[in-house]
């Protein structure tokens, strides 16, 4: 029998796959490690990132497709075969690769990777799968939420989610579209460390509506000033938030950044802070050692602390200027983390919504007189959005919403008529973002 042999870029993509589905690795982390490692050219290296990431997408759908055609239910199969019929059906499905060669490519990576048996079971999948058509209308029978869930390949408890913000089941499906397309990088150019003139050099392209946002066409790990610590992998939505806070600015105010691992927001904030006032004010904080020392790279160290941030009585100094970036459920970032629709579970939320209260609460007994908090989340869940500010109002009187809309300098984009910002992947091109100010009188 001959010896396998397994195309290079789909036997990196089913090796993130394999390590994102079985040991928890993260994709946005795990892929550029492996891409600098390997030999591959500037197009496969793009064809790894779509096919790699398209099938953690998409992976609801695609267990569906199989288990038309396995012999036992798809969640019992062994978790390499999974894997592969998941990136093979993927291919498919959802790529303009010819049939056979899809097929013929993901029977080598099995070959080498699970064994000949296994490669052929995989073989007579995948060959079922490409000569059945499917055009969803055996799903027109299902409850909206379910078809919905199955057709774009979300957990239905998200797809319900969804709808209690929108209340409209076509806005829902946009959301859910937008959340399985991929996109070029955001970047954001730190204003004291570089500068719109050297981003245009280098074929940036400049984001409407954003100061300091744009956009490239490679991969970040090849773009100079971020290998160089001169600018940062940043969402347009993070950007936002950002943006709209500097927009309270005044000088000698202090700041701080309670959550602020692994350092997106924090080095935006601190870099736009030393670019329009002389040594500001600033401390992040990030109670988990590891990523705290990941803000450390992009901040310094002598910035930065890492202590539970609940606890407001660990704090020395009381400040002017609070971002409680809350942790949550992260429904927001779907787009560009491919794999957290399968991580994150409803019965999350009541321990996210808990320390999202006390990091608030804790904010509140650390801010001065006249100071803003400023909540965000990357979740458009009520229970991690609106609730939590309607409860923080009700319990303290002296904290009234600042309308975001009232700043002359904020940014425009997902402003709400209540003063907060919703931001959504469909309507902004960004990550569901929200953002409430919150002031001391």
């Amino acid at each position: 029998m001959r010896k396998p042999n397994p195309n290079p870029t789909r036997l990196l993509v089913f090796e993130l796959i394999s390590q994102v589905n079985r040991d928890g690795a993260f994709a946005n982390i795990r892929l550029p490690e492996l891409l600098k490692r390997s030999k591959l050219s500037a197009n496969d290296r793009n064809l790894a990132t779509e096919m790699s990431y398209g099938t953690l997408r998409m992976q609801g759908l695609m267990d569906y497709l199989a288990g038309k055609f396995t012999d036992r239910p798809f969640n019992e199969l062994d978790p390499k075969i999974q894997d592969l019929l998941r990136m093979g059906i993927y291919q498919l499905n959802q790529m303009r690769i010819p049939d056979h060669a899809a097929v013929s490519e993901t029977v080598e990576v099995a070959r080498q990777v699970a064994g000949d048996s296994k490669a052929s079971y995989i073989n007579a999948i995948l060959r079922k799968v490409s000569s059945n058509t499917f055009d969803f209308t055996e799903l027109d029978n299902l409850p909206v939420a379910e078809k919905l869930s199955i057709k774009h390949s979300h957990p239905i408890w998200i797809v319900n989610a969804f709808f209690d913000q929108l209340k409209d089941w076509e806005l829902v499906e946009e959301l859910l579209i937008a959340d399985n397309k991929s996109t070029r990088p955001d970047i954001v150019c730190w204003p004291d460390k570089s500068n719109e003139e050297e981003f245009n050099r280098l074929g940036a392209h400049k984001i409407e509506n954003l100061v300091h946002g744009y956009n490239i066409d490679g991969i970040p790990s090849d773009f100079a000033p971020i290998v160089e610590r001169r600018s940062g992998v940043q969402d347009r939505g993070s950007q936002i938030v950002v943006e709209d806070f500097i927009a309270t600015w005044k000088p000698g105010l202090r700041w701080l950044d309670m959550c602020a691992g692994p350092g997106g927001k924090a080095a935006y904030l601190f870099h736009y802070l030393n670019s329009i006032e002389e040594n500001p004010s600033f401390l992040a904080n990030e109670p988990v050692p590891h990523r705290a020392d990941l803000v450390k790279r992009v901040i310094g160290n002598d910035v930065v602390v890492s202590i539970d941030g609940r606890d407001s009585s660990l704090f020395k100094d009381t400040f002017d200027r609070i971002l409680v970036d809350a942790p949550c459920t992260g429904l927001g970032a779907l787009r560009r983390r491919p794999e957290a629709r399968w991580r994150k579970k409803f019965t999350d939320l009541k321990d996210l919504v808990s320390i999202q209260h006390d990091l608030l609460e804790s904010a509140y007994r650390l801010l001065n007189s006249e100071g803003v908090i400023a909540y965000v989340t990357c979740s458009p869940h009520i229970s991690e959005t609106k609730a939590q500010i309607v409860n923080f109002l009700a319990d303290h009187k002296d904290m009234k919403l600042l309308d975001i809309a009232s700043l002359p300098k904020a940014n425009k984009s997902g402003l709400n008529s209540d003063g907060t910002v919703q931001l959504w992947t469909h309507k902004d091109q960004s990550d569901c973002m929200f953002i409430a100010f919150l002031k001391k009188e």
